[in-house]
């Protein structure tokens, strides 16, 4: 259940240009913690071919949902590739990726519960802003590190030569 923050009804308009955070990916937090205390809504976009890295998730379970275009998923070894309408649960501690599966950009949204891991994708942002491009790999796993998130790159290739994906490295 929703635990609500204020006593009365909160609205949040539209904000924030998307960021870039690895090549062909992008994020934009709509709800964070402050706005509902226990989940966070962050909006990616993803260019044709963009691919998210294998990773795990030990503080947090995430659902995705697939706005437009068509995202593929691979969790745990599995894959499947959703259209615009499908949902994906990710729970934590499994290793899972997700790529464009399509030609055209595609857009998905991702529940976050319990909140928090929205500021991980604003320290990424800003590290690469800063950086002018992706930062040094002890920079992202410092920022990995403190929202409790691993990497595991050994998939990598394999999922670029099955799906034409380019390499977020």
């Amino acid at each position: 259940m929703l635990t609500p923050v204020r006593s009365h009804l909160a609205v949040v308009e539209p904000h924030g240009p998307d960021a870039p955070l690895i090549p062909g990916i992008t994020a934009t937090t709509r709800l964070s913690a402050a706005e509902t205390g226990s989940i966070s809504i962050v909006e990616h976009l993803f260019s044709p071919g963009a691919l998210v890295p294998p990773h795990r998730h030990t503080l947090e379970d995430e659902i995705s949902y697939v706005v437009s275009g068509e995202i593929g998923f691979r969790s745990n070894g599995k894959e499947v590739s959703l259209a615009a309408g499908g949902y994906i649960v990710k729970p934590r501690g499994e290793l899972h990726s997700m790529w464009n599966a399509g030609r055209t950009p595609a857009r998905m949204v991702e529940i976050i519960s319990p909140a928090g891991f929205e500021k991980y994708f604003i320290e990424l942002a800003e590290a690469v802003a800063a950086a002018g491009g992706l930062p040094d790999p002890s920079t992202m796993g410092s920022i990995a590190g403190r929202f409790g998130l691993s990497f595991d790159l050994a998939e990598i290739p394999d999922l670029i030569a099955r799906h034409g994906l380019v390499s977020p490295v």
